[in-house]
């Protein structure tokens, strides 16, 4: 099976999953639907996403961040675009709007991920160069393979790489 079929196979489960979250109720004003979510909603999920997308989580570095990690896991390729091609750093921001259990383990993660990259190249992760870049991503990428210092990372790497294959095959 290769990386995309897997991928897709994953976010589809995923998605699934996450169907079954209720929203909360909103108030009695008239929703604005946003224009990237096509899905049906009752008029309270409507309400409840626009609030949601209005608000901003991430700060510009941490979304910086998040876009070349999102690119690193879906690069564009001869068959379809990046991640970020399918706005899945967008998607991030969302999901971890609408599942604040996301915010500590993502924002957390992002700041280990530049601690070490500046303890390890004087530089945080998006200042990195390419293979800099790459190389910090594989010490972390494989969970069988990274060292017991490595844990949080992997942890925060495998939430990354779910949410980016959820967000790039739900585009």
């Amino acid at each position: 099976m290769d990386r995309r079929k897997y991928l897709k196979t994953l976010a589809v489960g995923s998605l699934g999953a996450s169907a079954l979250i209720a929203c909360e109720p909103g108030t009695k004003e008239t929703p604005k639907a946003p224009a990237s979510f096509t899905i049906d909603r009752t008029k309270e999920e409507l309400i409840r996403e626009a609030k949601l997308v209005s608000e901003t989580f991430f700060d510009e570095h941490e979304m910086k961040t998040i876009s070349i990690l999102t690119d690193i896991i879906i690069p564009k390729d001869g068959t379809s675009g990046s991640a970020t091609d399918a706005k899945v750093p967008d998607f991030i921001e969302f999901i971890v709007k609408d599942m604040p259990r996301h915010q500590t383990p993502m924002r957390g993660g992002l700041k280990w991920l530049d601690i070490h990259c500046l303890k390890r190249f004087n530089a945080d992760f998006a200042s990195c160069s390419s293979s800099q870049q790459i190389e910090m991503v594989d010490n972390i990428a494989y969970p069988e393979k990274a060292k017991p210092e490595l844990q949080q990372g992997v942890a925060f790497f495998n939430l990354m790489r779910d949410l980016t294959a959820c967000g790039f095959f739900h585009q």
